[in-house]
């Protein structure tokens, strides 16, 4: 067995995001607590599961995601761009760009009125 665990990685990341936004924040000055920065302005127009495919990819491609944020930001400022995004839409144009974005798939299924995932329904059938 492998001691390589994604998932646990995933979280490892997030964590490690979260003290990275955290500390950054904090050598700011409190005049700019105000000013929405061009991810918060980015996070306004996603819909879905946008939020969770912008971790990822931010997660998996920090310096790549930074650049596509900035460009989309542009178009909403300049009105070019008025829709929201999708998860599906923001995975397929990383996807599009070259940058594989690698999301966490799970499947469930109902079980005697229970949801359970399938990785536990195929392990206790052996």
């Amino acid at each position: 067995m492998s001691d390589y665990d994604p998932e646990l990685e995933l979280i490892n990341a997030r964590k490690l995001l979260k003290l990275k936004k955290k500390v950054s924040s904090d050598k700011k000055p409190s005049s700019d607590k105000n000013v929405k920065t061009d991810r918060d302005l980015f996070i306004e127009h996603l819909v879905d599961r946008g939020i969770e495919v912008l971790t990822t990819a931010e997660l998996q491609y920090p310096n790549e995601t930074v650049i596509i944020i900035t460009k989309i930001v542009e178009l909403i400022k300049n009105g070019e761009l008025r829709e929201t995004i999708s998860g599906g839409a923001l995975l397929s144009l990383f996807r599009s760009i070259g940058l594989p974005v690698r999301m966490d798939t799970k499947i469930n299924v109902e079980e005697h009125g229970r949801i359970i995932s399938l990785a536990d329904r195929l392990n206790n059938k052996e």
